[in-house]
């Protein structure tokens, strides 16, 4: 009788936190992002503009930047030849699939990246408060403003950090899977002061 096959239940590095959100005294949340593909091509050039193509925007040139999707994602800047795309809802194979198609005959490549990291979001009064505490970053409002990206430490841990609005109050942070336990519990122990005050 031949072995039958278990397909392994597909887990969250932090369906170990699911109380984050209360532990940080509301300001942090994990972000479902269905698929992050990394794409790497020469810009100016063919590749980026059959990536731009697809994605319906032009890959950000400056660096320390990002630009929204048409779908309600990402692209943000990682080097001079370097984004990472992300999309809440297409799944990731699909979006790799249509990347690479368009950009592989020109030179370029797509490669799907979404187990490599986990998104939280980082809102409200208090969430420049939290980054203060462990990234040296200046994300005041009047130099980081929304669109912009930096990869910096946040506790130690290497990260993405993408501003989303200009009052400092929302941010996204993209970090490694294998960190994301870790950068869960600083930030539950960075916002112990903000969840005993009441503030």
């Amino acid at each position: 009788m031949a072995d039958t096959l278990v397909p392994l239940p597909r887990t969250h590095p932090l369906d170990v936190r699911p109380d984050l959100t209360g532990a940080t005294a509301g300001a942090v949340r994990v972000e479902q992002v269905s698929a992050m593909v990394q794409v790497r091509a020469a810009l100016p050039g063919p590749a980026a503009d059959a990536v731009a193509q697809v994605l319906g925007v032009p890959l950000p040139a400056r660096p320390g930047t990002w630009v929204p999707t048409p779908a309600g994602g990402r692209v943000v800047w990682l080097g001079p030849d370097e984004w990472l795309v992300t999309d809440p809802a297409a799944p990731s194979w699909d979006l790799e699939s249509r990347l690479r198609s368009a950009a592989a005959p020109a030179g370029g490549a797509a490669v799907d990246v979404s187990a490599q990291r986990v998104v939280l979001r980082l809102s409200g009064p208090h969430a420049r408060d939290l980054l203060a505490a462990g990234c040296a970053v200046d994300t005041h409002p009047s130099v980081f403003t929304s669109g912009s990206a930096a990869q910096t430490l946040l506790g130690q841990a290497g990260v993405v950090l993408l501003a989303l609005s200009d009052d400092g109050r929302d941010y996204e942070v993209l970090v490694r899977s294998s960190f994301a336990r870790y950068l869960a519990d600083w930030l539950a122990d960075a916002a112990t002061e903000h969840r005993t005050t009441g503030a």
